[in-house]
């Protein structure tokens, strides 16, 4: 007798798949879309105003304080740039800002790595007290800082400005680049090891590559951090040749106070570099910290 086969149709064939058809936003979509664009237009109005400011007269912002330049002036803004003032705030800014970002970077990732990697007695206390740096703001510790920097012979001078940033920049590091560093596999490091690269090789030819987006997101908050930085020069400096953007926009507002659309033009191209940098690496900040939190 021969045997009989039958063609059974499986379970998980498409004739007895359901059809599954993606559910509508409905009607909060649009709502949320709404809201958030009210919280952005809330946000960019006091850029723009300050934008458009500097393009007015100061007759045309006492007679209309919220209307638009009519006609457009750009005085205010060539007087700004052609002065030396504000590069050279520029220039203090810049510096600052740079020489902050590259040594938190530099000492933040030789830290993280070495709490990441290795097992010693304390590494979770280590760990612990730079966590607990993120609760206390630079601001707190202004007066204590101020001492040291005035013992140390910093006062007056930038460097005075970065060591404390470079300090208190530490924290946010090292929270961010450890998770980095642990996802990173034993054996790529064991790996490396029998095809004899030492520690350091290894370090710079596997560490950095591989934890690359953490490095520019707390490079990039350092330095947006550091350009923003108000206190902290404010104690420190006291030359106006050595004064940075954010205390230079204070002190040329009192020095032309009756001069509302020329401190308007001043205040935009201080924080007009800002900005740009911010948005520029937007994607990268973001990129970093989802990084941060999956590692």
């Amino acid at each position: 007798m021969a045997a009989t086969t039958t063609d059974t149709v499986p379970a998980t064939s498409p004739a007895r798949q359901r059809k599954v058809t993606p559910k509508s936003g409905g009607w909060g979509s649009p709502g949320t879309y709404f809201i958030a664009l009210v919280v952005v237009g809330l946000m960019l109005a006091p850029i723009a105003y300050i934008i458009l400011g500097g393009f007015r007269t100061n007759s045309q912002i006492t007679n209309s304080p919220g209307g638009l330049p009519d006609p457009w002036n750009i005085d205010n803004y060539t007087s700004v740039l052609t002065g030396s003032t504000f590069w050279r705030e520029l220039g203090n800014s810049t510096i600052v800002a740079l020489v902050t970002s590259v040594l938190v970077v530099a000492f933040g990732l030789m830290a993280s790595y070495v709490l990441a990697r290795y097992n010693f007695r304390g590494r979770g206390a280590m760990y612990s007290l730079f966590a607990a740096g993120l609760m206390f703001p630079i601001t707190v510790a202004i007066t204590p800082l101020y001492i040291v920097v005035r013992d140390i012979g910093l006062m007056n001078s930038l460097g005075g400005v970065i060591l404390p940033q470079v300090g208190f920049g530490l924290s946010t590091t090292v929270i961010i680049l450890v998770p980095f560093l642990r996802a990173i596999p034993l054996e790529i490091e064991e790996a490396a090891a029998i095809d004899g690269t030492s520690k350091i090789g290894f370090f710079f030819r596997m560490v950095l590559p591989l934890s690359l987006p953490g490095v520019l997101t707390t490079g990039i908050l350092a330095f947006v951090g550091s350009w923003n930085s108000y206190i902290l020069p404010l104690f420190i400096l006291n030359d106006q040749d050595s004064y940075t953007l954010p205390l230079g926009v204070q002190a040329f507002s009192s020095q032309y106070s009756t001069d509302t659309a020329q401190v308007l033009a001043f205040t935009s191209l201080a924080m007009i570099p800002a900005l740009i940098f911010f948005s520029l690496f937007e994607r990268r900040i973001v990129g970093g910290l989802q990084g941060a939190v999956k590692g």
